[in-house]
């Protein structure tokens, strides 16, 4: 069983950044990959970005290609995610996820264990 709570999200102008974090409890994170998703309001939940069990793999939804990053410290059993260049559009609560599968996945289905999620709200 892995539990994942989010933190680090708030409120920023357009243009700035913020960072997020993914802590998690258990000592198989490391065999987890991790990833990130989004929902803002009346839309469905939105596929972020994705890293693999020890971080040599991303993948990136093509809305946040180049402006965000995601990273991962298998010791302090946390997962980061870097926002830049921020969008009021990226307004929404940001979710961490874990997948059993060592290589990433962009499907809602592949992950079995779900944060509460942080709200990131980006003002124009």
């Amino acid at each position: 069983q892995v539990q994942l709570v989010e933190s680090g999200g708030g409120l920023v102008q357009a243009g700035g950044s913020l960072r997020v974090s993914c802590a998690a409890s258990g000592r198989t994170f490391s065999s987890y990959s991790m990833g990130w998703f989004r929902q803002a309001p009346g839309k469905e939940r939105e596929f972020v970005t994705a890293i693999s069990v020890n971080g040599g793999a991303t993948y990136y939804g093509d809305s946040v290609k180049g402006r965000f990053t995601i990273s991962r410290d298998n010791v302090k059993n946390t997962v980061y995610l870097q926002m830049n260049s921020l969008k009021p559009e990226d307004t929404a609560v940001y979710y961490c996820a874990a997948s059993p599968n060592p290589i990433p996945a962009i499907r809602t289905r592949a992950y079995v264990y779900w944060g509460q999620g942080t709200q990131v709200t980006v003002s124009s």
